[in-house]
């Protein structure tokens, strides 16, 4: 089984933008938000992905991704149960671990955060100086979440 291991921190400053070596915009949409099982479809750059998350406990969850045609990520994405969430990845390297920071775009402009994965919930990690508070466990900022109850209307 595909596993997920993710912590979620906001982001504090800009000092995290030094560090950023590549990027990629993505725009995502969901065929199913249940918390349970969710069904997301995006469009990374030029590639289409579909991925298949289960129920979260703790920082982990089962994940399945597929690599699918532009092309038909872009017909699903039309499909979406609500509107698409537009952001962009900035990979940010930090003593030997590699940041995803998301920069939101849209209804979700002035959001940035940094998420970590991890080989198990206990392994230790070096926090970057631009690392604000934890929000692993908080709903709100979960991307099926920030799709229908965006950051600009909180």
């Amino acid at each position: 089984m595909g596993l997920e291991i993710e912590r979620k921190f906001l982001v504090v400053g800009e000092g995290w933008r030094q560090p950023a070596e590549r990027q990629t915009r993505f725009v995502q949409g969901y065929l199913n938000r249940d918390p349970a099982r969710t069904v997301r479809v995006r469009l990374a750059g030029e590639r289409g992905f579909l991925t298949i998350k289960g129920a979260t406990r703790g920082a982990t969850r089962a994940e399945f991704e597929y690599e699918v045609p532009a092309a038909e990520a872009r017909e699903l994405l039309a499909m979406s149960d609500g509107p698409v969430v537009d952001k962009i990845r900035h990979l940010c390297e930090h003593e030997g671990d590699v940041w995803e920071v998301d920069e939101f775009l849209g209804a979700n402009a002035g959001l940035v955060v940094a998420e970590i994965e991890l080989r198990s919930e206990a392994q230790a990690f070096a926090r970057p100086a631009w690392l604000g508070e934890e929000v692993t466990g908080d709903a709100r900022y979960v991307n099926a979440n920030l799709a229908v109850k965006p950051f600009s209307r909180w």
